[in-house]
């Protein structure tokens, strides 16, 4: 998707979701239900919601990562990341004064439910700040 008005992505506010499965799903489950099933149901709500990019980030199998975890001691892996970009704050906030915003957001969060340990898989909105590239 081409940003609004001009501007870069790089610019954009960024929302950062690190996913975590349910513990019944396996990582292939999950990544398949993820692509297959709520990335659908995102696309088809990102007009209302002011998404102006989605992106997923499927992890590689845990043994794929295992020696560069090891060498910083880091914690367990996640299964995915999801980036949502959107114009700015001023268009978050709208979306809660919006009724229909308001009801494509419950959507998402009724299937994230199905697929997402909610509880571990922590997110934030940011802005990118490139260094190289």
């Amino acid at each position: 998707m081409t940003p609004r008005r001009g501007r870069t992505l790089a610019g954009m506010i960024k929302l950062t979701f690190c996913l975590r499965r349910r513990p019944e799903l396996s990582r292939e489950g999950f990544q398949a239900y993820w692509r297959d099933t709520h990335a659908p149901l995102v696309a088809s709500l990102a007009e209302t919601l002011q998404i102006r990019r989605y992106v997923q980030l499927h992890s590689l199998p845990a043994k794929a990562s295992a020696a560069v975890r090891a060498s910083r001691e880091a914690p367990e892996e996640y299964d995915g990341v999801a980036e949502l970009w959107f114009d700015s704050l001023d268009a978050i906030l709208e979306n809660g004064r919006r009724a229909e915003a308001r009801a494509a957001a419950a959507r998402l969060l009724e299937d994230e439910r199905r697929f997402i340990d909610l509880a571990r898989s922590p997110l934030w909105f940011g802005e990118e700040r490139v260094v190289v590239g």
